[in-house]
């Protein structure tokens, strides 16, 4: 996690970790993976500064670190640190914030 802590997106972007896929139903029965769904959600591990307006002034993103934020279902770069699989999104690739 310490390199994640250290990797700040540049402009709008915004980096997630992508909640893992439900591998049993709730009686127990093990998925197959083209049973999976795509998972859309997941939480903001890293945030940009922002883009700027053409008065140079810096608009802020819509999302912070610790958001739980619904995904589209393509796009978006995917990233390997640590081991673990990240996103990187733009600040309008992002559907909505759950509360």
């Amino acid at each position: 996690m310490a390199a994640v802590r250290r990797f700040k997106p540049l402009f709008d972007r915004i980096m997630v970790e992508k909640f893992l896929p439900e591998l049993k139903t709730k009686g127990g029965v093990l998925l197959p993976e083209q049973s999976q769904g795509k998972v859309l959600e997941g939480t903001v591990v890293a945030v940009g500064p922002g883009t700027r307006d053409k008065g140079g002034n810096i608009v802020p993103l819509s999302v912070k670190v610790g958001d739980k934020v619904l995904l589209p279902e393509y796009g978006g770069t995917k990233v390997n640190m640590e081991e673990k699989e990240y996103h990187l999104y733009r600040d309008n690739d992002i559907l909505g914030i759950f509360e």
